[in-house]
């Protein structure tokens, strides 16, 4: 009797379902399994979030992450994340990575912003160069690519998974499947979705990139369905400030901790100086967005700025900042409160006591505004007083949410601690995140879990064969 032949459905062409489909074709071929990616996107489109983004992964090489890596991820998250799922994530990544590397993408240790914080790789050419690498990979080995796809449905017959109900072109149909992928991203790209779990407001706010517009919560939904729990924190999200006039993707500006930032009012709100930037930026993002008068606040820095080596690097966004000789002329073009700047600006001068000689862009220097500041400035405190004067319109972007499937470090889609069979799960769906999200940790998870779900299906696929 012949080995009949499994099918295995992929949803999502991001980093995870890319590594998914890979592995699992790999894996597959002498289990005759035929595996099958659809993305909603049109194929110019498709690629998630993993399209627009430089993907920096937490590592120190291609072969090691550091020694920290799990406490970091327990830090990030306070202690509230599943140590078995980063453990698995740091002894899998080197593996993956070179797996990664082998399919085509090559990858360098950038530089990365302004700040030292840990140490990173990168795929050269960054997100795109993945998602163009890993379809060309998929296709020789014989992935099937469907695109303009929505995923509709899960459908199960006595406990067993049969297919995907999908729609595409008008027409609703199901894909027979005796496996499931879920690598479809969270939920930022769904207005009344956001505003369930974040409050008023949260539905208009921006998307870091046009891959997230994608990200409208579809698998999580359809696991659900099935009785899937939800883990990870529903009321947290990756944001960061980007140029409110900006139509680029991403388009941070990360010299804010350089100067100080105020609302239309011209108040300070937050210590700027609080930690590196990828330690302040959620909550300044989320501040903006649900805290702030307008959604907007406002950069405002000196042509100090202008000296700092490299300072470009901290800017993704092509329009230049405003720029005027006076602050009560950047007021009059940022539409900020004239008298309101004027007078923070001289209460956190004052404040910059310290030897301005001990500034540093590239670390905490612990150079400190007066204790008298209020909020306080904890580093980077240097008076903003030698002309041009600069300022960006800022607000926050959502990058992706936190809430999403339950599962165990196999990949495995959970219904109450249970793996429900044929059901796997890997990167922004999944929700493993808590409090903060890790730095440079979203695309390397994607990868070696969705490469874990890709070798689990072909294991449960084989394993059910007759």
């Amino acid at each position: 009797m012949g080995i009949s032949t499994k099918n295995l459905v992929v949803v999502g062409q991001g980093a995870a379902g890319l590594a998914a489909a890979l592995a699992a074709a790999q894996a597959g071929r002498g289990a005759d399994v035929r595996v099958t990616l659809v993305d909603k996107a049109a194929e110019s489109e498709a690629g998630g979030n993993t399209r627009w983004s430089p993907s920096y992964m937490r590592m120190a090489s291609v072969d090691r992450v550091e020694p920290s890596f799990v406490h970091d991820m327990l830090a990030a998250t306070q202690y509230r994340c599943d140590e078995t799922y980063f453990a698995t994530l740091a002894r899998h990544a080197p593996a993956t990575c070179k797996w990664i590397a082998a399919q085509g993408v090559e990858f360098i240790q950038p530089t990365y912003y302004l700040a030292k914080g840990p140490p990173r790789i990168q795929p050269l050419g960054g997100g795109p160069a993945v998602v163009e690498q890993l379809v060309l990979a998929a296709k020789k080995a014989n992935v099937e690519f469907r695109y303009g796809c929505s995923a509709r449905g899960i459908v199960r017959d006595n406990g067993r998974i049969t297919g995907l109900e999908i729609a595409q072109d008008g027409i609703r149909q199901v894909l027979p499947t005796d496996a499931v992928i879920l690598c479809s991203g969270g939920f930022e790209g769904d207005g009344a979705k956001m505003r369930e779990h974040f409050g008023d407001g949260a539905e208009v706010m921006r998307l870091i990139s046009p891959g997230g517009k994608f990200n409208t919560g579809d698998g999580i939904t359809m696991a659900m369905a099935l009785g899937a729990s939800g883990s990870g924190d529903w009321s947290g999200m990756h944001a960061e400030p980007v140029d409110a006039r900006s139509t680029n993707s991403a388009p941070v500006v990360l010299v804010y901790p350089y100067g100080i930032v105020v609302d239309k009012n011209g108040r300070r709100f937050f210590d700027e100086g609080g930690g590196l930037v990828h330690e302040t930026w959620e909550w300044f993002a989320r501040d903006m967005q649900f805290k702030t008068p307008g959604r907007m606040a406002f950069a405002i820095l000196d042509s100090r700025l202008l000296t700092i080596d490299g300072y470009e690097r901290a800017i993704r966004s092509e329009v230049p900042p405003a720029r005027a000789d006076t602050l009560a002329e950047l007021a009059k073009l940022i539409g900020v409160d004239a008298e309101g700047l004027a007078a923070t600006v001289a209460a956190y001068n004052a404040a910059c006591t310290g030897d301005a000689a001990k500034f540093d862009a590239t670390r905490c220097d612990g150079l400190k505004a007066a204790a008298t500041l209020a909020p306080p400035k904890s580093n980077w405190a240097r008076a903003i007083s030698e002309p041009p004067f600069l300022a960006y319109p800022l607000v926050g972007a959502v990058a992706y949410t936190f809430g999403g499937l339950a599962t165990d470090d196999s990949a495995r889609v959970l219904a109450d601690g249970a793996p429900i069979p044929g059901l796997y799960a890997a990167g922004e769906i999944t929700g493993h995140f808590y409090v903060t999200a890790p730095n440079a940790v979203s695309v390397l998870r994607a990868f070696v879990f969705g490469r874990i779900a890709g070798l689990e299906a072909v294991s449960f696929l084989r394993a059910s064969q007759g």
